[in-house]
């Protein structure tokens, strides 16, 4: 056992809470619906960045390089400035949806490079330009562009030419769980000596300002220990901290809370205000900081000459005792050593496969990227509609607004986010792919993560999931029992352990889900189901979550082919519950039956008018039911049509032995439902060792799909498989309704199209959740068909492979996105010729939302490593798979 992962064991006992402390600020706690009071929930602009230096949150807070404790009371994050801003950059700018001409984005430069589970050890690096940063024109020159131009990016303002920046390392090394070593380098990378003021700031979330009745905390400087700067801070739960300043830094003091006077010209409380440091540091107000040295937010104030080529580094220890006596002295250094090496020990226990150095460092850089996005979320739904005591009523309008029926929502967790500044929320489906990678590195939280959306003050009490804070109501897929079950197996197989106490929880609760998907969205009860944009946004003709344009209603091939899924997945869980207690043998049959209806269903076998195959293409797609009784398939080529692959499951004769009673239940369907067996691939024929296939999709119909899946001009690119068919580049699919025209492109970047605001971009990129699955799912049909079962690879390539060599193949692919090419260039970083070629960027990985069709391309959210971090595990499966 490496030293990590006992501290995850100390942590799981509750020996000792090494997981209290973590990066959990969020990257942007402005512009989100938490903070958002307005009486028409426009949360852009209810709270702009132009507020976030001067308003007080209510909900969380937000900071660069930012720590905080697990309930966000104390906060510790950096602020800079290089002189010549108009602000303090205390936190990463972008543009809001209605700014960008592709919607958000971050206009920013950091990455995640370590961290481990228990945030031992972690590494943050943030490039500071030595310019004025340009806020206004990244604004106006977005503004004016088109959503045919590309996104106009912070290096396109030439703010980097000359290498006129500074590389901001931000560290931290943990003693203990309380005690945590900090060590900021600021190196200068421009040709010539500037002055960088780095401000370590320290304070307090405000929830004071809300309730009359709660105790506010404070922060001053220590008298107990005079021979460093220390600071003093107490809080009446969390206790006393003590942050102690290495050299002699000005120590500024302030309060967090809101200036009234310059957002709303009403008269402050106190003169001591949110923005008072920066007031102070850049407009040299000097009476905006406390002379007492007493508040509730604080800086140490270094100001750093660094030299060409130069790094300066400065050191502080945030920890709860009072009296260190040198907190700087050679334990620090001894300390610091020692997590990175258990560091290093830790990721090579999870992969000690002979991998090569740059596959290594992709794969560290993903776990880091999945454990920065650690975040404390706050958000009380009826708190939120009705208001604070303290405060005055929020608009009426609210009550019957957004996410009302969700009164039930308490959030107050550490929550894994997609990303921490374009998307600093969870999302149900996101989330249900995070936890993919995190089971590799600690399965206690991603099994934590699962358990807490099925929870009561999540889950509704009707069983849907929340799907995210824009519309707790929106419809996921349903792949959370997918998930658990994926996590279960990690764990058991890394770690050794066979959870069943949680796999028997979630059921549990999935059970109310399942139950809900069937009574709301099987429209014509004839196991066909809707559910609306089902995560891929604007895969479809039309918003399929609304009132389609031509009235009736969508049957949908990926609705029905994620239930179908689900049913498997329930059934596997059922069964394996079931090796201990036969009660699930009777639910496991219940779901089976329950699939055999879908798949029936699916493939028109017993109704041919609500089949969603369409033999004449070999493919299934949508169908649309018009008010008058019409029926026609909605012929989009794209992932609808691939999802039923997904729905495939693999039963090992052992499982069967074990159980008598499922197998008797299953055979009596074999020979007295031949209606509903015939023409599904099912169990009634052994496969290789005598394994049984549950599948909606038998062998012909599967060739025919896959071999348009692996057709280099339909969904085959060279770094995966496409959201939609190329074959709608030359031949859009085009539907007229009342004079209007729809239609879908092939698009193999953004879209053109605005359906579900600027990051709907389903028409043609690379996106990792689908492609994982997919290939996922062609292993499990190799596990049944074995080694004679081959498909062409590309199609018309006469290269024939087996379905698991398509798998690895498609691993690989997937990978090469962020793996150096022959010529040492990133395809994901394009044409950025920066981060192909430069030393001190072309080796720092961003995850991006999702890729370019063709080129591999990172497009949309630039730290999405939520689930694009499923790199680390297709890393780890192709070094499996190939030794």
């Amino acid at each position: 056992m490496t030293e990590e992962e006992a501290r995850l064991a100390a942590d799981r006992e509750r020996r000792a809470y090494w997981k209290k402390w973590g990066p959990f600020l969020s990257d942007r706690q402005w512009g989100t619906v938490r903070e958002d009071y307005s009486p028409d929930g426009t949360a852009w602009d209810f709270f702009p960045h132009d507020h976030a230096r001067s308003r007080a949150y209510r909900w969380g807070e937000d900071g660069i390089a930012g720590i905080s404790d697990n309930h966000q009371r104390l906060c510790f994050a950096i602020a800079l400035w290089n002189g010549e801003d108009a602000i303090l950059k205390e936190r990463l700018f972008g543009l809001t949806g209605t700014e960008g001409n592709h919607g958000e984005d971050v206009k920013e430069y950091y990455f995640y490079l370590d961290n481990t589970p228990t945030h031992s050890y972690m590494k943050y690096l943030y490039k500071y330009p030595q310019a004025a940063f340009p806020y206004t024109q990244l604004v106006e020159e977005n503004r004016r562009r088109g959503r045919q131009s590309l996104e106009f990016e912070l290096i396109d303002t030439g703010i980097f030419a000359d290498d006129r920046y500074f590389d901001i390392f931000v560290e931290y090394a943990k003693v203990s769980p309380e005690d945590i070593l900090i060590q900021i380098s600021a190196v200068n990378r421009g040709p010539e000596a500037k002055t960088l003021h780095l401000l370590p700031t320290l304070w307090f979330r405000n929830t004071w300002a809300w309730d009359f009745n709660q105790h506010k905390p404070w922060l001053k400087i220590s008298q107990s220990n005079s021979n460093w700067n220390t600071i003093e801070a107490y809080h009446p739960s969390l206790g006393t901290r003590w942050l102690y300043c290495n050299g002699t830094p000005e120590l500024l003091f302030t309060e967090n809370e809101t200036n009234n006077k310059r957002l709303f010209q009403v008269d402050n409380c106190s003169p001591y205000v949110k923005d008072g440091i920066n007031n102070y540091v850049v407009n040299g107000q000097k009476a905006d900081v406390n002379s007492n040295r007493i508040g509730t937010k604080t800086s140490a104030r270094y100001e750093l000459q660094i030299g060409a080529g130069e790094t300066k580094i400065v050191r502080l220890r945030l920890s709860d005792s009072q009296n260190l006596t040198e907190p700087f002295g050679t334990e620090f250094d001894i300390v610091w050593q020692q997590r990175q090496r258990e560091a290093d020990e830790f990721y090579h226990r999870i992969c000690p496969f002979p991998i090569a150095e740059d596959k290594r460092n992709v794969q560290r850089q993903a776990f880091a990227g999945m454990l920065w996005s650690k975040q404390f979320y706050y958000y009380v739904i009826q708190e939120w509609l009705k208001g604070d005591p303290a405060t005055p009523p929020p608009p009426q309008s609210r009550l019957l607004g957004r996410n009302h029926e969700w009164f039930h929502v308490f959030n107050d967790d550490i929550l894994s986010i997609p990303d921490k500044w374009e998307y600093p929320w969870f999302a149900a489906w996101d989330l249900a792919f995070h936890v993919i990678p995190f089971a590799m590195i600690d399965p206690d939280f991603a099994k934590l993560q699962l358990s807490r959306l099925t929870r009561e003050w999540y889950m509704h009490p009707n069983g849907q999931l929340p799907a995210y804070e824009w519309a707790f109501g929106d419809v996921n897929p349903p792949v959370h029992a997918w998930a658990a079950w994926q996590v279960y197996q990690i764990e058991q197989k890394i770690y050794g352990h066979a959870d069943k106490k949680f796999l028997e929880q979630v059921f549990q609760k999935l059970l109310l889900n399942f139950t809900w998907w069937v009574n709301r969205k099987d429209f014509s009860g004839k196991n066909i189901f809707q559910g609306g944009f089902l995560g891929m946004d604007n895969i479809g003709v039309f918003d399929r979550s609304n009132q389609l344009p031509t009235g009736g209603y969508l049957q949908q091939a990926d609705g029905t082919s994620w239930m179908a899924m689900y049913c498997l997945d329930m059934l596997t869980i059922a069964l394996e519950l079931a090796k201990e207690n036969s009660a699930y043998e009777d639910i496991a049959s219940k779901f089976f039956e329950h699939f055999l209806y879908i798949a029936d269903a699916m493939n028109g076998v017993g109704d041919a008018e609500i089949a969603l195959w369409d033999e004449d293409d070999g493919f299934y797609y949508d169908a649309l039911h018009s008010p008058d009784g019409h029926q026609f398939p909605m012929k989009v080529r794209s992932l609808v049509g691939l999802i039923p692959l997904c729905a495939v499951s693999i039963l090992e004769p052992e499982t069967l032995e074990l159980l008598p009673g499922f197998r008797q239940r299953t055979e009596w369907f074999i020979r007295n439902r031949r209606d509903l067996t015939q023409n599904i691939a099912c169990m009634e024929k052994q496969g290789v060792g005598e394994r049984r296939l549950l599948a909606i999709t038998p062998p012909d119909k599967l060739r025919r799909i896959v071999q348009k899946m692996l057709d280099a001009t339909e969904f085959l690119s060279p770094y995966g498989i496409r959201s939609v068919s190329k074959v709608h580049q030359s031949n859009p699919y085009i539907l007229t309704v009342d004079g209007q025209q729809y239609r879908v492109d092939y698009e193999p970047a953004e879209s053109s199209t605005a359906m579900f605001g600027g990051n709907s971009n389903w028409r043609g990129p690379v996106w990792f959740p689908i492609n994982y699955l997919l290939l996922q799912s062609l292993q499990n049909f190799h596990n049944y068909f074995g080694d004679d079962f081959k498909v062409e690879c590309p199609t018309s390539s006469g290269q024939m492979m087996t379905l698991k060599e398509v798998s690895i193949e498609l691993a690989q692919r997937l990978t090469q996105i962020f793996l150096k090419d022959s010529f040492g260039r990133r395809p994901f970083y394009g044409g950025t010729e920066k981060f192909q070629t430069d030393p001190h960027w072309q080796d720092l990985i961003l995850f991006n939302e999702y890729f370019h069709g063709e080129n591999g391309a990172g497009i949309g959210a630039s730290h999405q490593t939520g689930w694009t971090g499923l790199v680390a595990k297709l890393i780890q499966q192709c070094a499996e798979n190939l030794l």
